[in-house]
């Protein structure tokens, strides 16, 4: 924090910010917004600071949440580029690949499970039928 974040950060034209709480049994997605949005603010707000110009990588969930709270930080301080900004999305695909992999012998590296819908348990869904190479049996 402070200036220790601001000497992490001086001059970075990457930031990955993967911080944050996973979420717990019990805690619902509001509490780890609660959470997590306010690590992210802190975060970016250091980054509008100390390296204006960075990509933005925001892996913190709830992603759809964490990304447009990033956005605002970075308009307040008159430094927002929506080219610049990004929501890490991969934790999904790379979950369905490897339990496809795993399940019918395949090389989790070598399979493509496409995947749609939110990041939580009910509206995740892999597409099966576009897996790549077939998983059908």
């Amino acid at each position: 924090t402070g200036d220790d974040l601001t000497k992490a950060l001086d001059g970075c034209d990457v930031v990955v910010i993967p911080a944050g709480v996973p979420r717990k049994p019990g805690m619902t997605r509001d509490d780890l917004f609660n959470i997590n949005a306010s690590i992210v603010k802190n975060l970016v707000a250091g980054c509008a600071k100390a390296c204006p110009k960075a990509c933005i990588l925001i892996i913190s969930n709830p992603v759809n949440s964490t990304v447009p709270i990033a956005a605002e930080v970075l308009k307040a301080a008159g430094v927002f580029d929506p080219s610049k900004l990004f929501g890490v999305t991969t934790l999904d695909v790379c979950r369905a690949r490897t339990f496809v992999a795993e399940a019918k012998g395949l090389d989790p590296l070598s399979t493509n499970v496409p995947v749609v819908g939110g990041h939580a348990g009910t509206t995740i869904v892999p597409l099966l039928s576009q897996t790549n190479p077939a998983a059908a049996a």
